[in-house]
């Protein structure tokens, strides 16, 4: 049973940086699309960035692009997003997810992901 989890989150200042992690089991995170999402309160669930199986291709929303950057640890496999240079506009609830695996790149639309973590919640004060 493939299941993510995601430590990590908190609260940091504008302009400063956090790690997220999405802990993946249940089948090896490079034989996965992983992406990650977020949702901000009153708003759609937004896609943030992905990471394709395999070839390791990397999507990025435009309004992340220069500051966070998505990653990929086979060993401890792990996806990770590197956020840096952090904006009050970017807090809301992180999720990764599992990709169908129906394309050959992922994607940010999240009817193709189909498994879920529980979320944690970024908080950027200005």
């Amino acid at each position: 049973q493939v299941q993510l989890v995601e430590p990590g989150g908190g609260l940091v200042q504008r302009g400063g940086s956090l790690r997220l992690s999405c802990v993946v089991s249940g089948t090896a995170v490079d034989h996965v699309h992983i992406g990650w999402f977020r949702q901000a309160p009153g708003k759609e669930r937004e896609g943030v960035s992905c990471i394709s199986s395999g070839h390791g291709s990397m999507l990025y929303v435009d309004s992340v692009k220069g500051r966070f950057t998505i990653s990929r640890d086979n060993v401890s496999n792990t996806v990770y997003l590197q956020m840096n240079n952090l904006e009050p506009e970017d807090t809301a609830v992180y999720y990764c997810a599992r990709g169908r695996g129906a394309s050959y790149f992922c994607s940010g639309n999240a009817p193709n992901y189909d498994i879920w973590g529980q979320g944690t919640q970024v908080t950027v004060s200005s």
